[in-house]
């Protein structure tokens, strides 16, 4: 959960951020979309480099991701250029993605399915909390140091969690995992149909998701001027006082957006944690979208203020949460014999899904949030399609 703490907040402030970002770098909002696209259309790749884990071992897979992340996070801080900034994060993401499925194989191996969904949502909050700390910290450092600053606490982070790692985890040895080679695996993922039905469950819900998550923090910073103004902002939220006037209404404002979105999810992944195995997997899941759609819909509306802004935040990040931490058990159980290929193949299905809505995303919102609110809903719908497949083609479903 620590660890994925430090990759979630390196992950993640980039959509926080993106506005900054941008203007540190000399570039418009679609060139950071396009930034976007790219880091998760190449990570898609990493199924090839994450089922290390299952032929060579779960804890070389995870110490791979960390060397990966790494050196992706120190990349930009020798080279602060927009192309090696798009470079440092498809390696600091590449990296990502190929700790997390190891990490997810590594307990699917020594936790029973019937208790999975609770142990899984517990490194889950490694997620929700990169934005109740990880981000306030970075806005911090931003605001003190410049835009880069964050990237070099990441990198140092990415260096000591390596050798904790490599420090505390027993070796496994490859010889106990899947010997049936790396183009078997694949092949066995692409002919099984409740595998494919799953996949394209994350391929939808996440490009539902990102038609809102690119442009949230644009979204907020365009919202200043339509609300009351900073008087009306430091009189609602008194307490964000010293950070209006120290770092500037819109850092603050972004990172009070962050802390909002990361309790969302950390309520949500208390909720999996507590209901997901009681419920069942794919009820679960079923639910989370549903009302994922319904807060995509109430968004516009909710945001005329900013309170009710950051509330249909919290209600679409909740939602969403609850639906993809649900999901990440079921899919653990599916091929137990190559459960960290199907693993990564979800992470890549999940980034294929983020590329589509980070490509799509500024474009709708150019005509107004109802349209991305739409295209979320319709997103969503078809993940919901694949998951009705997936429970007429899997026998355990």
């Amino acid at each position: 959960m620590a660890i994925r703490t430090v990759f979630n907040s390196a992950y993640r402030m980039i959509y926080a951020f993106l506005p900054i970002f941008g203007r540190g770098l000399g570039v418009d909002i679609h060139s950071m979309s396009l930034a976007l696209t790219t880091r998760a259309a190449v990570s898609s790749l990493g199924p090839f480099a994450a089922s290390a884990s299952d032929l060579r071992g779960r804890k070389f897979g995870m110490l791979f991701g960390l060397t990966l992340f790494s050196a992706g996070t120190a990349l930009v801080v020798f080279f602060p250029t927009f192309p090696i900034f798009v470079l440092s994060l498809i390696l600091a993401t590449t990296g990502k993605y190929v700790f997390d499925p190891g990490m997810q194989a590594y307990l699917g191996d020594r936790v029973s399915y019937q208790q999975r969904g609770r142990v899984l949502a517990v490194t889950e909050f490694g997620w929700s909390l990169a934005f109740v700390l990880g981000i306030p910290l970075a806005g911090y450092l931003i605001a003190r140091g410049g835009w880069m600053a964050p990237f070099q606490l990441f990198a140092l982070l990415g260096l000591l969690s390596m050798l904790a790692l490599f420090i505390s985890l027993p070796t496994d040895r490859h010889e106990e995992r899947s010997n049936h080679g790396l183009v078997k695996n694949f092949r066995s993922v692409f002919t099984f149909a409740p595998a494919l039905a799953a996949l394209g469950v994350s391929l939808f819900a996440s490009t539902a998701n990102e038609v809102v998550n690119v442009i949230f923090g644009v979204w907020l910073d365009d919202s200043i001027k339509n609300w009351v103004g900073p008087q009306g902002f430091a009189g609602v939220f008194k307490f964000l006082n010293y950070f209006k006037d120290t770092l500037g209404l819109d850092i603050a404002l972004l990172i009070l957006a962050a802390i909002v979105i990361g309790l969302s999810e950390l309520s949500a992944e208390g909720l999996v944690a507590r209901f997901v195995d009681k419920l069942g997997k794919p009820r679960a899941v079923a639910l989370g979208l549903i009302l994922n759609s319904l807060a995509a819909l109430l968004l516009p509306v909710l945001g005329k203020t900013t309170s009710g802004a950051l509330f249909g935040l919290f209600m679409f990040y909740i939602s969403f949460e609850f639906a993809l931490v649900s999901l990440i058990p079921m899919m653990t159980e599916i091929m137990p014999q190559t459960r960290a290929t199907l693993m990564a193949f979800n992470v890549a299905a999940l980034s294929l899904g983020r590329a589509a809505g980070a490509l799509i995303a500024p474009y709708l919102y150019a005509t107004g949030l109802l349209a991305s609110g739409i295209a979320a809903v319709l997103f969503n719908l078809i993940a919901l399609f694949f998951l009705g497949k997936f429970l007429r083609e899997d026998k355990n479903g």
